[in-house]
């Protein structure tokens, strides 16, 4: 079970988007994600007639290293840790560190 799942809000650590937030679009490998709006680049783009993909300069969304993100707590309106806990119907689930609250039921 991973702590960060592709749906979560996240925030931007590190970097030249520091601060920023955006949901996870998806999982480029193990520990690097796709966030919306984030780590965008302007990248130069041939056309695929075949594909019907025009060319040019287009933006798209790289990659960000987990460990440069934290899932954002609606509660505290902060960034936050998060950590795995067993409930007493067996599910693990995943919670926020600095207020003990469940983050997925």
């Amino acid at each position: 079970m991973r702590k960060i799942k592709k749906g979560d809000q996240v925030v931007v650590l590190t970097g030249k988007d520091k601060g920023k937030r955006g949901a996870v679009l998806s999982f480029a490998d193990a520990e690097r994600l796709i966030v919306e709006g984030i780590n965008v680049v302007r990248k130069h783009q041939k056309p695929i007639p075949t594909r019907g993909v025009n060319g040019g300069i287009v933006e798209k969304s790289m990659p960000i290293h987990v460990s440069n993100v934290a899932l954002y707590n609606p509660g505290t309106h902060k960034p936050d840790r998060v950590g795995f806990r067993l409930l007493a119907d067996g599910r693990k689930v995943r919670f926020f560190k600095a207020t003990n609250e469940v983050v997925d039921l």
